[in-house]
């Protein structure tokens, strides 16, 4: 009960925060889109990782670091190269045309249409995946810590979880209804400094019952390589390249990321918010991925889900009280994403299409009416999608369903990342090309998976995102943009910490080789 208490109170602290942050209903849209664009760093910092950290990160990464190893740490490491590029590169050409969305910037480089398939396409991919996959992690971890104190809602573990789901994702979509981006923002603070702790209390221990840190190299050495072999079927050194491009998507070109960077009071507010968060990402890699290795060496191969990692480690290791502090960290990091990913849909859909098509004329009170409806519609659709990957995880509980998710995405991505650097690439882009090739996309990947079945997806998404761009690029190369152009920094002072940032990515990459 002690638990269950603790986290009742958190729920209750959050939505007292959300409703504090609450902006009057005669406000502007801009402030319930963009928090008037007078975020400092520190909340561009800490709400933009808090946002990326989901309950999959806990349980589907962490799982697939048990299986894989420090390899894993890969996809939260190399966040760096898409948060430097976002610092220098797209962030100050947005905050130049002071857009309120991504799709805005896409309209005035490649025209209306090309910008209306760019909306459409992350509407889609935000109000599915992105939000069902959040809920069902989350539904799905606080299940397997507190399933027997969770019996009352059904006797069915499945039922049991589809019920949480529509818990979980009401709750977060009724703050960000009434808040709008200051709300998300200042509840996504408190939630980073949660999950965090209970992030923390997992990995101590974790290695604590490992017997230390030295035995991480004295017990489990043949998992502790950021590299594995390019014939490795999940995670090969090969997918670098292809994550390369895949996180110019996430961190440049996500509206659910990016619109932080948007609401930023200047330029060096939102480079120095950006930075911060890359110097985050290498806390969490630790966080997330050091237990999953840890537990390997504490059970060699007798985990047979792999994803029961984190929820073994709950309840074999962490004491009455303190599991309450975890769970809540769970649900920190699934509302920090559900709420970002709703505020993100309701601007989308408000400024791109309603204002945009719709109802050109819209004052802003309509427009935030507009996006209040959107976050209903995007409820109902991720609950479905949801119980959609709550069915297909049941189906094979052996994967590591963090791979699955990400394949799934990734049909989409791939077309955005070539939208979004084509636009930033070109100063004169052909506008029909470019939209051939980011519709050719998902035909291409489709293609290469039934060609080649067994290439490794993130290797496929390279091939598919590189064909795309010289697709798009060829015959306008005089168009290209010089790479002095491309760069803006507000001051010396960040750009040589953003090379610092580099530099420590590279370190890292040798010394764990």
């Amino acid at each position: 009960m002690l638990d269950f208490g603790i986290v009742l109170v958190y729920f209750v602290v959050i939505f007292a925060i959300a409703i504090a942050g609450r902006r009057k209903e005669s406000g502007s849209a801009e402030d319930y889109f963009l928090s008037s664009r007078q975020l400092r760093w520190p909340s561009i910092a800490l709400s933009t990782i808090a946002t990326n950290i989901q309950g999959y990160q806990f349980l589907g990464m962490m799982g697939s670091a048990y299986l894989y190893g420090l390899a894993q740490a890969n996809l939260e490491i190399n966040a760096v190269q898409g948060l430097l590029l976002a610092a220098f590169v797209f962030v100050p050409l947005f905050l130049q045309h002071k857009i309120t969305t991504v799709t805005e910037f896409i309209n005035l480089k490649l025209g209306r249409r090309v910008g209306l398939f760019y909306s459409l396409a992350n509407l889609g991919l935000f109000s599915t995946i992105t939000l069902g996959a959040a809920l069902f992690w989350g539904a799905y971890a606080a299940d397997r810590v507190f399933g027997e104190q969770l019996a009352f809602l059904h006797s069915d573990r499945m039922l049991r979880i589809g019920i949480l789901i529509v818990i979980l994702g009401g709750f977060s979509a009724i703050y960000t209804y009434l808040g709008g981006l200051s709300a998300v923002v200042k509840t996504d603070v408190v939630q980073f400094f949660v999950l965090v702790t209970g992030g923390i209390a997992v990995l101590y221990v974790a290695v604590n019952a490992l017997g230390g840190w030295s035995e991480l190299y004295a017990q489990t050495a043949d998992k502790m390589h950021l590299h594995l072999p390019a014939e490795h079927k999940t995670l090969p050194w090969t997918h670098l390249f292809g994550l390369f491009f895949l996180n110019i998507n996430y961190w440049c070109a996500n509206q659910t990321v990016i619109q932080r960077s948007l609401a930023a009071k200047n330029l060096r507010e939102a480079q120095t918010g950006l930075l911060v968060g890359g110097m985050l990402k290498y806390g969490m890699a630790v966080i997330i991925i050091i237990p999953g290795i840890a537990l390997y060496g504490i059970l060699g191969n007798d985990l047979a889900e792999p994803d029961m990692a984190f929820p073994y480690l709950v309840t074999t290791y962490i004491p009455v009280g303190v599991k309450g502090v975890i769970l809540c960290g769970l649900f920190a990091s699934l509302m920090s994403t559900v709420d970002s990913t709703f505020n993100s849909i309701a601007t989308l859909w408000s400024v791109d299409i309603y204002s945009g098509y719709l109802h050109k004329k819209a004052n802003d009170l309509q427009k935030i009416q507009a996006g209040r409806k959107a976050i209903l519609c995007s409820f109902f659709t991720a609950l479905l999608m949801g119980w959609i990957l709550l069915y297909l995880k049941f189906e094979n509980p052996s994967a590591a369903f963090t791979h699955t998710l990400n394949e799934l995405r990734y049909y989409i991505n791939c077309g955005i990342v070539v939208l979004i650097c084509t636009a930033v690439l070109l100063t004169i882009p052909n506008k029909k090309r470019v939209l051939w090739a980011f519709l050719l996309t998902l035909p291409l990947n489709l293609i290469l998976q039934y060609s080649f079945p067994e290439m490794n997806y993130f290797v496929r998404a390279f091939w598919v995102i590189f064909s795309g761009l010289v697709f798009a690029i060829s015959g306008d190369i005089k168009s290209l943009q010089a790479p002095k152009q491309l760069f803006v920094a507000h001051s010396v002072k960040e750009a040589w910490r953003g090379f610092a940032l580099g530099i420590s990515l590279v370190i890292l990459h040798i010394l764990f080789h």
